[in-house]
């Protein structure tokens, strides 16, 4: 039985009290009573930044999070739709970095954001960095060229193969639902939320928090 057969029996039992609950309960943290099934469309004509950046490319290694340095991730849009937040994890400590952005969601901006988003770490914590296909990251050669961290695209309607930014940014809704304006935000706010979300122990971690599980990689990376 697949994954995916599991998902739609959740979403769509007929019959017993499941389905009634979908009906009234936030049963996700998105909120859907519905689920959207894979989709086996291959990449969409129009984006030729996704040429030679495509999610089969990727290491391997990102895959199994032995290895550290593999990041998503993706913007969390504002209420007014122009507003918004860069958000980055990491996918073997989920360790998170996330910054304003300004007004416009252009890709020079967007770029620039993270360029210097990542300074705060060393660099040898930046292998590869996983994203959505939208056109903000156009200009992701020049994050590669200043970073040495390649970018790699998500399948088309494929959400899950950057699913720790996906959990990362429902966390954030918790703290600031959908219709906040990240404008009304200052840095302040934002580095706050950065370390509640580092600091808070996961069961995925053995109940280590996140900046726990990046200090021992750390230190792992500088004695070998």
């Amino acid at each position: 039985m697949s994954h995916e057969t599991i998902y739609q029996a959740l979403y769509v039992q007929g019959r017993g009290t499941l389905r009634e609950e979908l009906t009234t309960l936030k049963a996700v943290r998105s909120g859907r009573v519905a689920r959207r099934p894979r989709s086996g469309l291959p990449v969409r004509v129009g984006k030729p930044w996704l040429d030679g950046a495509h999610f089969s490319r990727r290491p391997a290694e990102a895959t199994d999070r032995a290895v550290p340095g593999h990041w998503e991730g993706d913007l969390v849009i504002g209420g007014n739709g122009r507003s918004a937040l860069i958000t980055l994890v990491e996918r073997t400590s989920r360790f998170c970095l996330i910054a304003r952005l300004p007004e416009l969601r252009t890709s020079p901006l967007v770029v620039a954001q993270l360029t210097t988003m990542i300074q705060a770490l060393p660099a040898e914590l930046f292998r590869s960095l996983t994203w959505d296909q939208g056109s903000e990251m156009a200009n992701h050669r020049r994050f590669t060229m200043a970073a040495n961290c390649p970018v790699f695209f998500c399948d088309p309607h494929s959400p899950w193969q950057r699913g720790s930014n996906e959990n990362l940014n429902g966390l954030i809704r918790d703290f600031y639902p959908k219709g906040t304006n990240f404008a009304d935000l200052n840095d302040t706010d934002v580095a706050q939320m950065q370390q509640l979300l580092n600091t808070r122990p996961r069961m995925t971690l053995d109940w280590q928090t996140p900046a726990e599980r990046l200090e021992q990689l750390m230190t792992v990376a500088l004695t070998t």
